[in-house]
């Protein structure tokens, strides 16, 4: 099993890893079938089924399944570029993607949201069709958006292609217990066993370009969210908080006042900076999912900052390690909200940063494996509930505080040595249980929870 540090963390744009930039890649695949097809395409079509059409116009499906038939990928996606497209689609009631001719594409009347007929191979289905001059449909496929920007056609989700298929990898762990075996043996820590699998894939110069650039997207987003104010997009009129209470904390430094307990609202204040920024579309880093996307940068940032000692030339083997732990909960249970609830995407994410943190502060892998399993058993059993579908409310302050476990479980490990009574593997068996016995209100519908017990207008 190998799950690369960039399938972990992916560059893209919010507000959701599973609802925005999925269904954009599972366009742009659509369009690269048509490509190498023979197929005389005149026009588009498509459905949105489950979590996808219960929470898609919250979660801009609807956007990014247009501007991917319109050829947009996440990684690449300029917002300017995109609005000006939408604007000319509405107009034109068509699509012009490269290498393909003019297509027919009305997104009013082309595009359906399906709340009646959810798709069998996972909450988060979609199926896109090609139709030909008379409006037949010849040729169409069944996608599924499995979290994390994680996109498989039905065929593949049933043969179970949900990973790397290349060459072996040196450290082949597809459990915890495996990862702090092959650790003894080799006498190397989780992120140089990290680091030989990527290595084995790649060159160390590309290696390491990548895992700065994905820190330098982090951070970027981080400081604009720390610097920019308003009201969020979709209605629900939630204020943008992490530039004032960044102001106030400023304000405050060298005051002899302030108490210890002050630092948490800095990592809150990280995270939320992240996920305002989400919650407008901005460019995010998966981690592993938009709608946790503050918490692992949140906890580096801390780091950073407030630990004395902390280096940046480290943050490669805080992700690494991060990659690593997030790697053994997506192989065995998931990072989809809409499959497993918030336990698999903040849970998960504060999982991977207590991890990183504890390999950084100077952990063993047996100190990392207990400091993931405490942070990962403390989320069992959260609902993914967002109010009006919208990655705002709780997402935003549930970031913060998803931040603020890790580095509780960070130090609470690292106060000990590595033994403890709950494996890691038995935490994550449990999250995939209790997920899977979850009902479907709490997971990504926007039908239970806070989404429908509080005003969303």
């Amino acid at each position: 099993m190998f799950l690369s540090v960039f399938d972990m963390f992916k560059v893209g744009i919010g507000p959701s890893s599973s609802h925005t930039m999925g269904p954009m890649v599972a366009a742009a695949r659509f369009l690269d079938d048509l490509r190498g097809s023979a197929f005389q395409v005149a026009g588009l079509r498509a459905s949105l089924h489950g979590s996808l059409a219960f929470t898609g116009q919250g979660h801009a499906t609807d956007r990014a399944v247009i501007l991917g038939l319109a050829g947009f990928l996440p990684e690449t996606y300029d917002a300017e570029k995109g609005e000006a497209a939408l604007v000319a689609i509405a107009e034109t009631k068509t699509v012009t993607p490269d290498d393909l001719p003019v297509l027919n594409f009305d997104p009013k009347h082309d595009l359906i949201f399906d709340y009646d007929h959810a798709l069998p191979g996972h909450a988060n289905g979609m199926q896109l069709m090609a139709t030909d001059a008379q409006g037949d449909v010849i040729h169409q496929e069944v996608y599924y958006s499995i979290g994390g920007g994680f996109v498989l056609t039905a065929k593949e989700l049933e043969e179970g292609k949900d990973s790397d298929e290349g060459a072996p990898v040196p450290y082949p762990f597809k459990s915890a217990a495996e990862m702090l075996e092959m650790a003894a043996k080799s006498g190397k820590s989780i992120a140089a066993m990290k680091r030989a699998n990527e290595l084995s894939r790649r060159g160390a110069g590309d290696l390491d370009a990548g895992i700065a650039r994905i820190w330098e997207v982090m951070k970027g987003c981080m400081d604009r969210g720390l610097e920019l104010e308003g009201i969020l997009p979709g209605g629900l009129n939630v204020r943008r908080r992490a530039a004032k209470i960044r102001e106030a904390l400023e304000a405050e430094r060298g005051m002899n006042l302030t108490a210890p307990h002050v630092v948490n609202d800095w990592i809150s204040t990280y995270a939320m900076a992240v996920n305002e920024e989400n919650a407008a579309g901005g460019q995010v880093v998966t981690a592993p999912t938009n709608g946790a996307a503050g918490v692992v940068p949140a906890t580096i940032r801390y780091w950073l900052d407030h630990v004395p000692g902390a280096s940046a030339s480290r943050v490669d083997e805080f992700l690494l390690t991060a990659a690593a732990i997030g790697g053994l909960v997506k192989f065995n249970a998931s990072i989809s909200g809409a499959e497993c609830g918030c336990q698999a995407e903040v849970g998960s994410a504060s999982a991977m940063a207590a991890a990183g943190l504890a390999a950084v502060l100077g952990g063993t892998p047996e100190q990392i494996e207990n400091a993931a399993e405490i942070s990962l058993e403390h989320h069992l059993g959260m609902t993914c509930d967002p109010v009006r579908g919208l990655v705002q409310v709780p997402c935003i302050e549930r970031n913060g505080l998803g931040a603020i476990k890790a580095v509780s479980a960070a130090s609470l490990a690292l106060r000990g040595d590595g033994q403890h009574f709950v494996p890691l593997d038995a935490a994550i068996e449990t999250m995939r249980q209790t997920g899977e016995d979850m009902s479907e209100k709490y997971k990504e519908t926007a039908l239970g929870g806070l989404a429908v017990n509080v005003p969303n207008c």
